[in-house]
């Protein structure tokens, strides 16, 4: 738990010490969506952290589906995700979880062009 300004307690994304080390980046975006965590860089999407059950707890990698077999290659842990099978899933419950998911963070950092996406443009509301 950390105190924001006015001294309440909140608390810390369990994930947080993935991101952590991409808040350096001059680009680097934290954004929320779905419930998630969300990691920008350069403007483009490129890691979703997500704390809640499964198949919600783990890191999302947002990539194309031509990064797929690529990625799955290097890091046998990743498969689709079950509900957003266009961005692949690292569970927590994977015995690799911690390492996989640094080098990803790493792999992000490094601009690796399989990870990250351009993000979609918003829809207009009606008035």
């Amino acid at each position: 738990m950390r105190e924001d300004a006015i001294g309440r307690a909140r608390s810390v994304h369990r994930y947080a010490w993935l991101w952590e080390p991409l808040e350096a980046e001059a680009s680097f975006v934290l954004g929320s969506m779905f419930g998630t965590k969300v990691v920008y860089l350069d403007g483009r999407l490129a890691l979703c952290f997500s704390a809640r059950t499964e198949p919600w707890r783990g890191v999302l990698v947002c990539t194309e589906r031509e990064h797929h077999a690529s990625l799955k290659r290097e890091f046998p842990a990743l498969a689709p995700h079950p509900v957003l099978p266009k961005w692949l899933y690292l569970s927590e419950s994977e015995d690799a979880f911690e390492r996989v998911a640094e080098r990803l963070v790493d792999l992000a950092r490094l601009r690796d062009p399989r990870i990250g996406i351009a993000p979609r443009p918003g829809r207009r509301r009606r008035s």
